[in-house]
């Protein structure tokens, strides 16, 4: 049976992200992870008290090179797998719009960036003392003080350069847009031949939506999206050429409000698993069954605790194709 997973986006208060965590474990969820999303409540902190409220649930970040040092990303799921008996997993992306944008970072050389903070990630959790000089970042004489790690590294992306770092070094690969998995998941695939190694573990992330609200919710997210794709991503969508020049001067300037007007509905409904419930289940028994999905993953970004609880407690049933 395909594992289940929560994508928490924390746009909540600290503790509701923690009693997420806590519900997605009794509810049977294999994988609950938080996203980095900057100036909103702190990963490592929430992590660390869902850890000690867990006992089974494997517990990960969706986190980037750039708001951070990668030793400090090091050190702090290091800690996080201490206090939770070994359950982290950490998962690398590329870095969005919508985490550096208010922070006034540029999105500059983001394979560079991946690749160099998955060396010091690797280099940090040996245990041994490290001395290393990347493009992106360094270490000088640098050792882990909680000794040698064995976390899994995923990497989630869209982009053909980070679809083939994963294909070289991951342990997991999470694919974000439903109409491009299969596209990606070639790219992952022919990089993991070329270096001689298995594939990484096929995954899918993305809101299913059983009710029209959920698929509305989805469009407040999807301009960034849409913003840090590339072309290929865009014409999986069905964006013509004139449309893609849009969101990539949107992109450019920091402005997904010029990207709002192409979001129509069909366009969210191509973007993701939509429809009712039976009809999501057999989506994701299409989709499992198709690329060989390992977990399928889903989003819980609403401001309310209520709701989120909502999402979770329906989508476990869909995903596990255990409707009643």
């Amino acid at each position: 049976m395909v594992a289940a997973g929560v994508h928490i986006v924390p746009l909540m208060p600290s503790p509701d992200v923690i009693a997420l965590v806590v519900e997605a474990e009794r509810l049977g969820y294999d994988y609950c992870m938080v996203a980095d999303e900057g100036v909103h409540p702190d990963i490592y902190a929430c992590l660390g008290a869902a850890a000690r409220e867990t006992k089974r649930i494997q517990l990960g970040v969706m986190t980037n090179g750039y708001t951070r040092h990668p030793a400090v990303t090091a050190a702090a799921l290091a800690t996080v797998n201490e206090l939770s008996g070994g359950r982290v997993v950490a998962t690398m992306l590329a870095g969005g719009s919508m985490v550096l944008g208010p922070m006034a970072i540029e999105r500059h050389r983001p394979f560079r960036v991946v690749s160099d903070t998955l060396t010091v990630l690797s280099k940090l959790w040996s245990g041994e003392t490290i001395s290393w000089r990347g493009e992106h970042c360094s270490l000088d004489g640098a050792q882990l003080g909680m000794g040698s790690q064995d976390i899994p590294i995923w990497i989630a992306g869209r982009g053909p350069l980070v679809l083939g770092l994963a294909g070289e070094v991951a342990d997991g690969v999470i694919c974000t847009v439903k109409p491009d998995v299969g596209a990606a998941l070639e790219l992952v695939e022919e990089s993991a031949r070329r270096a001689g190694r298995p594939a990484p573990r096929p995954m899918y992330l993305g809101r299913i939506c059983y009710t029209a609200e959920l698929l509305e919710g989805q469009r407040r997210t999807l301009s960034y999206v849409l913003m840090d794709s590339p072309r290929r991503v865009l014409r999986s969508l069905g964006i013509d050429d004139d449309n893609i020049a849009i969101i990539e001067h949107a992109a450019r300037s920091n402005d997904p409000g010029r990207v709002d007007p192409l979001i129509t509905d069909e366009l969210l409904r191509r973007y993701q698993i939509s429809g009712t419930p039976k009809e999501c289940a057999a989506e994701v028994v299409k989709m499992v069954a198709e690329h060989n999905l390992h977990a399928v993953l889903i989003d819980a970004l609403s401001m309310n605790l209520d709701e989120n609880l909502s999402v979770i407690g329906n989508s476990l049933p869909i995903i596990k194709g255990t409707l009643s």
